[in-house]
């Protein structure tokens, strides 16, 4: 079993920074789990912002948040960040992480994710 807790969420204005932490406890991840970050707003569906291999490193990030976002891992902390410059108003949302394992490339679906945190709100003020 995993247990995933997100932090770092808060309220900020447009071109602002946040770092979101998700610890993850419960078992060792090997090197076929990948780490996602999804958001919801609003009546709106979830969307897939940022995933993370935990082996290799590699990543994969939605199109709106290229070049702003960036996420990374601290194995020893078994911790997923994502750090988020220039941010925007439309990036208010609650943002979740989630676990995954034995895909062939990560995921970009939230049902493909087993393994959700409660998620932690994001604010952009214009």
């Amino acid at each position: 079993q995993v247990q995933l807790v997100e932090s770092g969420g808060g309220s900020v204005q447009a071109g602002g920074s946040l770092r979101l932490s998700c610890a993850a406890s419960g078992r060792i991840f090997t090197s076929s789990y990948d780490m996602g970050w999804f958001r919801q707003a609003p009546g709106k569906e979830a969307e897939f912002v940022a995933g993370i291999r935990w082996g290799s490193g590699s990543t994969l990030y939605a199109d709106s948040v290229k070049g702003r976002f960036t996420i990374s891992r601290d194995s020893a902390k078994s911790t997923v960040y994502l750090q988020m410059n220039s941010l925007k108003p439309e990036d208010t949302a609650v943002y979740q992480c989630a676990a995954t394992h034995d895909y062939r490339a990560i995921p970009q679906y939230s049902r493909a994710y087993g393994y959700w945190g409660l998620g932690t709100q994001v604010t952009v003020s214009s």
